[in-house]
């Protein structure tokens, strides 16, 4: 609504200025934002476009700090580029969003997102408001899923020995695209036995630790049933202390066994000299009374928070016992609750009651370093992944695949279903959508079909990846769905052609695709309802402490994309 005009003294109308934005304030809008915005998102899926599938290739990224990462996890690469762009960073949070919540799909969200984009710009183009198409393609989105879930088999009802196995072909197929996909039956069976070996109601991850040494390779990893971590670090004595228990008990603290030295600048006045070697002995007494206390309690083991000096590792050496100091935070808290063994503030009082237990523990060596294990925990069921491999980088991916493999075999075991993948269920749900697009009237019609279209980007980019005619391959695809017997069939990426996906076992759970789906629609709704950014300037601060300003604006026809602020419709996103 433009102001009212006034009459300057002269007898000329003129528009008053209005203030509105502190100066340097930069705003774009209109369609060329819309679009300047879809660009952005689709340079951010481009670079993670070639990550995809089993044949898909690593990332290198370097840091401000020179920390190297090599990875073809979508959500690692994600964050790890550090994006800028406010409208792009939308695809960071579904790549992240998706990690947390079925552990799996990152890269296809984020794919799939910028193909819909992509699908979304002609029409902007054109003219087309952005709710119809959001309206559109919601009503697509919500149409896929159902058919997701209508195509979706059950693992339920086998044996304990044939869901075991069809998990591992679940982990195997997550697998088969990571830095560790040529051993991809060595850790999908430690995957399905790791995610067994947790409490089935709970399936807490978090009694899952992972540890990584460097030397050997990959197939030496194992798989410990309980809870194992790095030797702390130990004073003289920790060599003759007992190394192996069965059945110990095990006491955990949270505070120091060791002398402290005097605080900075404390001071201690005598009158009496020979009162000093009083108070050296009452420091004394007081260390050697809480190691006594932990001699008495029962305990066999000792481990603590903090550290465990010189004088407490001798005294319980001699003894028979075993201590560790310094103890990482997470670690203790899975042994304590896999054991059972509170932790203590205070060495005074303790009973049988506040010690833990389990079937043994021994320390062992592992390439260079040394382990302390706890197995057969009692309390709450725990494991730990010991991964091995010759290089640092190496190792890290390994670590962030199984960690997704894991997070599949657990959402398999929730939620039993899984769909065929290898791109088959994104060709069988992108032939549904055109059929119903059919029945549509209107321009949702060709906006359902957008959609469908932008669903085969999976298969075309898994053949892409694979150096295959992804064109010929589509083709193929297209003439068996349209049959009634072609549902379960995707892209074979070993032969160039196509195969019942589902008879070879790459199988997916359902959950990872509708979740894939519902975010990359919301993603892009929300990208295709924004028609303005407005940039404050950097100079904000240096601007208050010089009282300010602003620039004044003509608030006529061209509302606040006038020509002063970078003109209506030129996007400045970048």
């Amino acid at each position: 609504m433009s102001a009212p005009m006034v009459r300057m003294p002269d007898g000329r109308l003129m528009q008053p200025q209005i203030v509105l934005l502190r100066e340097g304030t930069d705003s774009s809008q209109g369609r060329g934002q819309c679009v300047s915005n879809i660009n952005a998102c689709c340079a951010v899926a481009d670079t993670v476009r070639t990550t995809l599938g089993p044949r898909g290739l690593d990332k290198l990224v370097r840091d401000k700090r020179g920390n190297t990462t090599i990875s073809n996890d979508g959500a690692t690469i994600m964050k790890l580029l550090e994006i800028v762009h406010p409208a792009a960073k939308t695809l960071v949070d579904i790549a992240r969003a998706q990690d947390s919540e079925v552990g799996d799909g990152t890269t296809t969200v984020v794919i799939i997102a910028g193909e819909l984009l992509k699908e979304a710009k002609a029409f902007v183009e054109e003219g087309v408001h952005p709710m119809n198409i959001i309206k559109s393609f919601r009503e697509a989105c919500d149409l896929a899923t159902e058919r997701v879930k209508a195509l979706s088999t059950s693992i339920e009802g086998t044996s304990a020995e044939e869901k075991d196995e069809l998990l591992k072909k679940c982990a195997m197929t997550t697998l088969s695209s990571k830095l560790v996909g040529g051993e991809k039956e060595f850790f999908a069976d430690m995957c399905v036995r790791a995610v067994r070996s947790l409490d089935q109601d709970l399936l807490d991850p978090r009694m899952i630790g992972v540890k990584k040494v460097m030397g050997g390779g990959m197939t030496d990893s194992f798989l410990v049933d309980g809870v194992a971590f790095k030797k702390t670090f130990a004073y003289a004595g920790f060599e003759q202390m007992t190394k192996k228990f069965a059945q110990p008990k095990i006491l955990a603290l949270n505070m120091e066994l060791e002398l402290k030295s005097e605080k900075d600048n404390a001071e201690v006045r005598l009158s009496d000299p020979t009162k000093y070697q009083e108070i050296v002995d009452a420091e004394w007494n007081i260390i050697y009374e809480k190691l006594d206390k932990c001699v008495a309690s029962g305990a066999n083991i000792i481990l603590s928070r903090l550290a465990i000096g010189d004088l407490a590792t001798q005294y319980f050496a001699d003894r028979g016992l075993f201590c560790a100091g310094r103890v990482d935070a997470e670690d203790l808290q899975r042994v304590t609750r896999a054991t059972g063994a509170p932790v203590q503030t205070t060495v005074n009082n303790i009973t049988t009651a506040q010690l833990g237990t389990c079937e043994m523990f021994e320390e062992i060596q592992v390439g260079n370093e040394r382990y302390n294990i706890f197995r057969g925990c009692p309390q709450a069921k725990t494991c730990t992944l010991v991964l091995r491999g010759g290089a640092e980088q190496f190792i890290e991916e390994a670590a962030r695949s199984l960690n997704d493999a894991i997070e599949i075999v657990r959402r398999a075991v929730k939620n039993a279903t899984v769909v065929p993948g290898g791109g088959a269920i994104d060709m069988e749900v992108s032939k549904y959508l055109r059929k119903h697009a059919r029945g549509v009237a209107g321009k949702s019609q060709l906006f359902i079909d957008a959609f469908a279209k932008a669903l085969e980007i999976i298969p075309r980019q898994l053949c892409d990846n694979s150096g295959h005619d992804a064109t010929d391959i589509l083709n193929k695809l297209r003439a068996k769905h349209a049959g009634d017997d072609g549902a379960n069939f995707g892209v074979d990426v070993n032969e160039g052609g196509i195969c019942d996906t589902y008879e070879r076992f790459i199988w997916e759970p359902s959950m990872v695709k509708i979740n894939a789906l519902n975010a990359a629609t919301e993603a892009t709704c929300m990208i295709l309802s924004i028609d303005e950014t407005v940039r404050n300037p950097r100079s904000e601060g240096a601007e208050e402490g010089m009282g300010g300003g602003g620039r004044g604006m003509p608030m006529g026809g061209r509302g606040m994309g006038g020509r002063g602020m970078g003109g209506r419709g030129r996007g400045r996103g970048r």
